[in-house]
């Protein structure tokens, strides 16, 4: 499993700040075209898309709990 971090909106310096402030430690990348919030129909963050194996796709919008990522996380592993 992997876990990839999108920003969208903003320079590659405040992202750096963003992830340094809350210490992500999983890859982040910026999206400043928002090609893959497009590819994934997220229309602002926060946003989570979950992505199974076979390509499929589920996307939540909005801020999710430690227990909601958790128990998501569960499921797509064992999907």
């Amino acid at each position: 499993m992997k876990i990839v971090g999108v920003a969208w909106y903003g320079s590659e310096s405040a992202m750096s700040d963003f992830v340094a402030q809350y210490g992500i430690t999983f890859p982040t990348v910026v999206d400043q075209e928002g090609a893959v919030f497009a590819r994934y129909g997220v229309p602002f963050q926060p946003a989570w898309t979950f992505i199974s194996r076979d390509g499929t796709f589920t996307t939540s919008l909005g801020a999710l709990s430690d227990a909601e990522l958790a128990d998501r996380l569960v499921t797509l592993a064992s999907s």
